[in-house]
């Protein structure tokens, strides 16, 4: 038993435990993989984001913009010239009323005097030229107010629709508190009647009445002070029925209408 006790330890073992032996195998590093790539959500206003369209469309793109931009541009032309011609008429209304308030304008009055008849042949098939020796009366009751008649004026005579003569009325100037008596030559030149329209004139003249219409077109300005108006047509219409077609008619009935256009 004592002999058990003295004997000495067994020596160490060289051969190493199996796990230990797969411990000191160094296994090789991992491959350097990238980390997967994360998701993130931004948010831009609305506002802030631009639009770029595809290489193809930019010429399209570009031509559309430049359009937008010209009908922009013609809109805005547009309503400014409306504005501005709306304030003229206005403007233009205001000093109407102004000028009747102060000066308190009185419509001038036409009518005719004398009329006498040249060249009015309704026997014959051939065209006719007649000649209207025309006389008018015009009348400025305006105190403060005078009247410039101007060139290019026109002269008409009709019957029953038919221009039978034309003519011109001379330029000249009426003061206020006037009265003038213009006097113009209407003519026709190879004027063709049909038998209807000769009918009916031999028809009115054996009846003693015979409806002509007088129309006259006439650009005036109104002197007010030492201040022209700018130019307005004065149009005057007068129904004339006379006795007879010869240079001895007389005026058996007259009515005249006037009115104006301030532009044009």
């Amino acid at each position: 038993m004592a002999a058990a006790a003295d004997s000495p330890p067994p020596p160490p073992s060289t051969t190493a435990p199996p796990q230990a032996e797969s411990d000191q195998i160094k296994k090789p590093p991992p491959p350097n993989l990238a980390p997967p790539p994360a998701t993130y959500v931004v948010r831009v206003p609305r506002d802030q984001i631009f639009y770029i369209p595809p290489p193809g469309n930019a010429a399209k793109y570009e031509k559309f913009s430049r359009g937008r931009e010209r009908r922009s541009f013609c809109c805005r032309c547009c309503c400014f010239t409306l504005c501005l011609l709306f304030l003229l008429i206005i403007a233009t209304a205001v000093s109407a009323v102004a000028v009747y308030l102060v000066f308190r304008f009185q419509s001038p009055s036409y009518t005719v005097t004398k009329v006498a008849i040249h060249g009015m042949n309704l026997t014959s098939a051939a065209p006719i030229s007649p000649r209207f020796d025309v006389a008018v009366r015009a009348e400025n009751p305006n105190l403060k107010v005078g009247i410039y008649y101007l060139k290019e004026s026109s002269v008409n005579v009709y019957y029953d629709g038919v221009m039978l003569g034309y003519g011109v009325l001379p330029d000249f100037y009426q003061p206020r508190k006037n009265v003038t008596v213009v006097r113009a030559t209407v003519a026709g030149s190879d004027v063709v009647l049909g038998d209807a329209v000769k009918t009916k004139l031999r028809n009115a003249q054996s009846r003693g009445k015979v409806p002509l219409v007088l129309t006259v077109e006439a650009p005036v300005k109104f002197k007010v002070g030492a201040v022209k108006t700018w130019e307005i047509t004065a149009e005057v219409k007068c129904d004339v029925v006379l006795d007879k077609l010869s240079d001895k008619a007389q005026i058996v009935s007259k009515h005249c209408d006037y009115s104006v256009r301030l532009f044009g």
